[in-house]
């Protein structure tokens, strides 16, 4: 293989596991925020192991992609075989990894579904209607999403404010625009008419599984992109460490 071909191939496994050192940071960040800011849904689900378990994978795939990241950096441009080897080694972890926890995700929806129920319940229940991170959050799916609850606006039936309050109250975030009369808010509790709140009937369950119908080509897309990069950057990095020149030891001065 040519001078050139190696140099073009040594900057772009740099330029790539920079990128992906980058991305680790920013997943360890989002993990390490989850799991320490006081206003994150980490504190309203305090018990839940499964959200807590969530959050260390997070950190420790960040973490795993720094150090991927970072030794692929030092093997690409300083040329050293053993890190490159390395690299390649944990790059092909990572690939076989994704491709069991996909299928663990596609053969186990119920249990997921279940557990994800699980923990929106408990956002819902103790939902004050402050505007908190988590609350924003939430106001957000059900708004652009035009859902309510998890399986249906019977799960808002738990909350707190709701049960106590001698108003009939609901979650302004859920509030069907067209039967919605005057202003409209968009987080907190408003103040409904009858009994029946004016509220979208869709759970966001379902509303996400339509949405991930609708864009089944894009999430493909992006999976096989992903895949299709990690492949290279193996590819690439074999074929530098094969076409790098091995130190002929016996050259070297004893003392």
């Amino acid at each position: 293989m040519g001078k050139g071909c190696l140099t073009a191939i040594k900057y772009f496994l740099f330029l790539f596991n920079l990128i992906f050192f980058l991305l680790g940071a920013v997943v360890m960040g989002f993990g390490l925020w989850l799991l320490l800011d006081n206003q994150s849904f980490i504190v309203v689900l305090s018990d839940s192991i499964a959200v807590k378990a969530a959050c260390y994978i997070l950190i420790g795939v960040g973490a795993f992609s720094m150090l991927i990241g970072f030794l692929g950096c030092l093997g690409a441009i300083y040329e050293i075989r053993c890190l490159l080897g390395i690299y390649f080694t944990c790059l092909l972890l990572i690939f076989i990894a994704e491709i069991v926890a996909g299928a663990l995700i596609y053969f186990h929806k119920g249990v997921v579904n279940e557990e994800m129920s699980k923990v929106v319940s408990k956002v819902l229940d103790n939902y004050p209607g402050n505007n908190s991170t988590t609350e924003q959050a939430w106001d957000f799916i059900q708004r652009n999403m035009e859902c309510c609850g998890w399986n249906g606006h019977e799960d808002w039936n738990g909350n707190m404010v709701i049960s106590n309050s001698s108003r009939l109250l609901f979650p302004c975030s859920c509030q069907n625009l067209s039967l919605a009369i005057g202003n409209v808010s968009e987080s907190g509790f408003c103040e409904a008419q009858t009994p029946d709140w004016p509220v979208y009937d869709m759970g966001c369950s379902a509303s996400v599984d339509r949405w991930f119908l609708t864009n089944i080509g894009v999430v493909l897309g992006i999976c096989i992109t992903i895949a299709f990069i990690e492949l290279l950057a193996m590819i690439l990095a074999i074929c530098l460490c094969k076409n790098l020149h091995m130190e002929d030891y016996t050259k070297v001065p004893k003392y």
